[in-house]
């Protein structure tokens, strides 16, 4: 399954342009209220009250300080720039998350026949290279990729990145592998997950599985917990730094954390 979505070209013109305009909002503020008026027309993801919008900032104990924010349904993103301060790693957080949001909004943003074919004709490259280099045959995944997003026609960008990140998770973990051993239809995996969030109990049961092969390869040295988790930090830096959005590699870090936690000290050496 593709690990990174289509984005259209015209997002970097927007992005110059916005850059400039959102330099006088005070953009914490701008996307707060955006959330919450697009909450109050009936099109956020989030209920009445309570924060729409909620800001994590990473302890550090000097700079560059990083800050992440994560919108309502789940879209993720992180200062992406060089932040002096905790309250400028803030500021960075909510300038690309509101770039982002607002951008969504528009019309080429929407799932449509158009869309679908210059999305999976952009996923059908990327894979061809990875192919290659895994000697993996890409058709399954192609094919899974397409039937998600006919199944989402309507929906905007984001909204479809919400869903996708549950199934690259499913994926990186290999339950997409084991439900297809169960001989489970594309259909019925698409149909159960796409009514299903991603909660504490989904990403608990992720972390004792990696528990568990940590300590099933403890007599060989274990490790494998430990390459992983920096396979995830790495991830998760390139796209913050990127500006994407970054909630997949954001929660394959956070399930191997608890991960991490969950196996015994001495499987981790």
């Amino acid at each position: 399954m593709p690990n990174k979505l289509f984005l259209d070209s015209n997002f970097q013109k927007y992005n110059n342009t916005a850059d400039g305009v959102l330099s006088t909002v005070n953009v914490v503020e701008a996307l707060q209220e955006f959330w919450q008026v697009k909450a109050s027309r009936g099109g956020g993801a989030a209920g009445g009250g309570g924060a729409l919008v909620i800001y994590e900032s990473v302890p550090a104990a000097h700079p560059p300080y990083v800050c992440y924010v994560t919108l309502p349904g789940g879209a993720c993103f992180g200062s992406f720039q060089n932040c002096p301060t905790k309250a400028e790693a803030r500021r960075s957080a909510a300038k690309i998350a509101l770039m982002n949001s607002v951008f969504n909004e528009h019309e080429s943003r929407r799932i449509s026949e158009h869309f679908i074919e210059k999305a999976v004709a952009e996923a059908r490259a990327s894979f061809a290279g990875d192919a290659a280099a895994h000697h993996q045959d890409p058709s399954a995944g192609i094919a899974a990729f397409r039937f998600m997003l006919e199944a989402n026609k309507g929906r905007t960008m984001l909204e479809f990145q919400e869903l996708m990140t549950v199934f690259q998770l499913l994926h990186w973990n290999g339950s997409l592998r084991a439900m297809r051993e169960r001989q489970c239809s594309r259909q019925e995996v698409v149909a159960h997950y796409s009514a299903r969030a991603l909660d504490d109990a989904m990403r608990e049961q992720m972390a004792r599985e990696w528990a568990a092969r940590e300590r099933e390869a403890a007599a060989t040295g274990g490790g494998v917990l430990r390459g992983e988790l920096a396979r995830a930090e790495r991830e998760l830096r390139a796209a913050r730094l990127a500006a994407r959005e970054l909630r997949f590699p954001k929660e394959k870090r956070d399930i191997l954390l608890l991960a991490a936690r969950l196996a015994p000290p001495q499987q981790q050496q």
